[in-house]
């Protein structure tokens, strides 16, 4: 966690080198602060693990499941557009889910100081204030308002026993892992 300017946690990742680069993973929780503006400073070890992919931009979008934001490598992004692309758009259901899942979808880069822009409008929807967490979710980062962050984990945290459970622990039908 990285917490003003200073490191508690560095966490490596491993990339799969093709044509672009991809992220295998991303590690860490890291909290900062938003300017004014909606400029946000990448932290130290985040944007190390960020910096195959930092010069093809990234798309910044609203989370489906909960109030944040989450930010692909472009990379990322085109992996995940193939998928959506497969879609018919002949099926009404097919159609409303492309306009909602790509709503207020932004494309960004890291400027020269290192900061990504918040759109306003994406502030707005995931209500972030000053103080923001973001948080790696494998291969995308996730943007959160810091009060929105703490809730979530602690609405989340009774629960995360049976949810492992059910995601991670189902060998005898070979939908998890252990």
């Amino acid at each position: 966690m990285v917490k003003c300017g200073k490191i508690f946690n560095i966490f490596e990742f491993q990339t799969i080198t093709s044509r672009k680069s991809v992220l295998n993973s991303l590690i860490g929780t890291y909290e900062c602060k938003a300017d004014t503006k909606g400029r946000l400073m990448l932290p130290a070890a985040l944007k190390k693990q960020l910096a195959p992919v930092l010069q093809n931009g990234f798309v910044l979008k609203r989370a489906v499941f909960q109030p944040c934001l989450e930010l692909y490598p472009m990379a990322e992004w085109e992996v995940l557009m193939q998928k959506v692309n497969k879609l018919n758009r002949f099926k009404k259901k097919n159609n409303d889910f492309i306009r909602r899942f790509t709503a207020g979808v932004k494309m960004i880069e890291v400027d020269g100081s290192g900061r990504l822009l918040i759109p306003k409008d994406l502030v707005v929807f995931a209500n972030i204030s000053k103080n923001i967490v973001l948080s790696s979710a494998i291969n995308i980062v996730e943007i959160w308002d810091k009060e929105k962050y703490e809730q979530a984990i602690d609405d989340a945290a009774l629960d995360f026993a049976d949810l492992a459970e059910e995601v991670m622990g189902q060998d005898e039908e070979g939908d998890g892992i252990s």
